[in-house]
């Protein structure tokens, strides 16, 4: 879903002076090609300062450099030739060279008695088939992994069952096992879901190509975006859209092109909010484009990112009526594919739910950044969908147990919901940090903040905030970042960008103790 947003008016301050040099700078496709590749080269030696074992390796998934001239460098590990999940940090180097800090996912010891299993792949695979249930289709893939997200490292298996969930939505459930006792250890769903409404944004620029007879729905100035229709099926990329005179669809769901015109406004828009805001080259931030795929399965209410195609895809909704192409439902789903590119939060659990905030926080950012009079910026998820039948919103920032489901604030329970639920806590928290608490209006919507210890918080904007929340989730949350660890992470951002005695840090410690983390 989606919600968040550049702060409109005196509530917006400018970042200050000296915040310019922990922004990242924009890098071209070829000079960040160059940089992972110089990164990858100095691996081993990074990996030497750093006191890792002799049976560790680094492997570079991405460079952040600053205006500063610090470089933060985001590794995977291996241990004597295996992947080990939940190992993953980052390196803070400074411009002279200077190691000034690391993030690491499991502050643990990489380190197994053996790596010779005593359970085989295939009864890994028979844990992880059972553990999907009868909606998953009956096969698995099983590969020999290192689980560090749990704690101790242990040998593991990691298998991948793929196959339809209940409401038709793809699966690829990552089952891990323990590869001693055949134990299973800990499941997640890779497949990053969401609702929206096919809420239309009038007459919008697209960006097309010309092709033989007319015109291609690809777009040659944001990566190549491409937009298809799957024509109801449910594999597969489906037909590249194409128009002899590019004027595309009509506003109905009777026009098959309506909904592509939404994806594709919904994505340029996407790529465009990233590029103004953060100087990020894409969703990967690799100057790619991710695409679309429009009119999945019949009547299915729902949209998703898979990242293992790089795309994104809607359904046409109930009855085939309301395709779910609206401009928030589009910015929230590619934000899972920017969490995916940078930090990795698992989906399930506290990271799930970061994962999910991280989406509403972005993809509401995309709705304000739109300025559209038909589809104005606010901090309810998914308002237009009306899922519930009676006009209200599935989720609410200013106060997530509206929803009936959603956490407020943090306690000891709140992983154990779903990752749509236990988002509250932050969505919760970047409402507080950016509006403040307490009863206001804006654009239009009424809302009145609550916090866990009764306190007043004072917001600080959402530019500030949005700046705030993504310097932390590219450069110091790792995938099993929780609840205390968003805290750090944000607090170390607002220091880098705003100072550790400005009163950005002191708004964010105030709405994480607002709600409850502390």
């Amino acid at each position: 879903m989606v919600v968040l947003a550049l702060q409109n008016g005196a509530a917006t301050a400018a970042p200050a002076p000296h915040a310019s040099g922990a922004r990242a700078v924009a890098l071209s496709a070829p000079a960040r090609a160059a940089a992972l590749e110089s990164a990858q080269e100095h691996a081993g030696a990074a990996a030497r300062e750093l006191g890792l074992g002799a049976k560790e390796k680094l492997v570079v998934r991405d460079v952040v450099k600053d205006a500063d001239g610090t470089v933060h460098t985001r590794y995977e590990r291996t241990y004597a030739g295996l992947p080990v999940l939940g190992g993953d940090l980052v390196t803070h180097v400074a411009k002279n060279g200077s190691l000034k800090g690391v993030s690491k996912a499991s502050k643990a010891r990489i380190s197994v008695p053996s790596t010779t299993a005593a359970v085989s792949a295939a009864s890994a695979e028979k844990t992880a088939l059972k553990a999907a249930g009868t909606e998953k289709a009956a096969a698995a893939t099983a590969r020999k992994v290192v689980w560090a997200a749990g704690g101790t490292p242990v040998l593991a298996y990691e298998s991948v069952v793929k196959g339809v969930q209940h409401d038709g939505t793809p699966s690829e459930l990552h089952v891990i096992t323990d590869a001693r006792t055949g134990k299973q250890l800990h499941s997640f769903e890779a497949i990053d879901t969401g609702t929206g409404t096919s809420q239309y944004s009038g007459t919008v620029p697209l960006g097309t190509t010309a092709a033989s007879g007319g015109y291609d729905l690809t777009d040659g100035g944001r990566g190549g975006h491409k937009t298809y229709d799957l024509n109801g099926g449910t594999t597969g990329t489906g037909t590249l859209f194409h128009d002899a005179d590019d004027v595309w669809g009509d506003g109905t769901v009777n026009n098959r092109q309506t909904a592509a015109v939404d994806a594709a406004y919904g994505a340029a828009v996407t790529w465009d909010f990233y590029k103004a805001a953060f100087n990020r080259n894409g969703i990967a931030g690799d100057g790619k484009a991710a695409y679309s795929r429009v009119h999945y399965g019949n009547a299915y209410v729902n949209a998703f990112w898979n990242d293992s195609c790089f795309c994104m895809t809607y359904g046409d909704g109930a009855n085939n009526a309301d395709p779910l192409t609206s401009l928030d439902v589009a910015g929230h789903e590619m934000s899972h594919g920017l969490t995916a590119a940078t930090a990795g939060l698992k989906y399930s659990r506290e990271s799930g739910g970061l994962n999910e905030a991280t989406s509403d926080i972005f993809g509401t950012s995309v709705e304000f950044f739109a300025n559209n009079s038909a589809d104005a910026g606010d901090y309810l998820i998914g308002e237009k969908i009306d899922i519930n039948g009676d006009g209200t919103p599935l989720r609410y920032m200013d106060k997530p147990s509206k929803d009936g489901a959603s956490a407020d604030y943090w306690s000891r329970t709140v992983g154990r919901l779903d990752v749509h639920y236990s988002s509250g806590v932050a969505n919760h928290f970047f409402y507080l940090l950016s509006e403040g608490s307490g009863a206001k209006t804006v654009n239009g919507v009424s809302y009145n903040s609550p916090t866990y210890d009764g306190s007043t918080v004072t917001g600080i904007g959402r530019d500030k905030a949005a700046q705030i929340w993504y310097k932390a989730l590219t450069t110091y949350f790792t995938s099993s970042t929780d609840y205390a660890g968003a805290r750090t992470g944000t607090l170390q951002a607002a220091a880098d960008l705003y100072g550790s005695g400005s009163a950005e840090y002191k708004a964010v410690a105030a709405a994480w103790t607002a709600v409850n983390v502390k």
